[in-house]
């Protein structure tokens, strides 16, 4: 069976996959940008999450993350920004962790959004509906 036979996308699935992803990016787009002029939201917030505040370190998150989305946005390195916005999704719930976040509203956003990213890659790539298949 060719992978074109086990991983097919319904037109449903592809759109939705596309739009659950444009989500994701255009979160990640705002999340990034805000983060690279040296906004004092930015840094008092960075500061009460333990960060310091020096607009550098923003500045290379906002980066990070901003080079992680567009990764993410391309077909073809889509999976490579699923795995470093993953990573960045679960430094952001460390960080909320180690200062007792509330759990549900704060601490396991990057998760929810973790669920998203990677429902929305797994809907519109059939590659990784071939790599992950659920059983009937």
């Amino acid at each position: 069976m060719t992978m074109s036979q086990t991983a097919s996308v319904t037109p449903g699935a592809l759109w939705t996959g596309r739009g659950l992803s444009a989500l994701i990016v255009l979160f990640m787009i705002f999340d990034g940008v805000i983060k690279l002029p040296p906004l004092d939201v930015v840094t008092q917030t960075m500061v009460q999450l333990g960060w310091p505040a020096d607009p550098n370190v923003s500045r290379m998150l906002g980066i990070i993350g901003l080079v992680s989305t567009a990764l993410y946005a391309v077909p073809r390195t889509s999976v490579l920004g699923a795995i470093l916005l993953t990573a960045y999704l679960g430094g952001a719930i460390a960080t909320h962790l180690r200062i007792g976040s509330p759990l549900f509203s704060h601490t396991l956003f990057g998760v929810y959004l973790g669920f998203i990213l990677w429902g929305g890659l797994f809907l519109r790539n059939p590659r990784m509906r071939a790599l992950i298949q659920f059983n009937r």
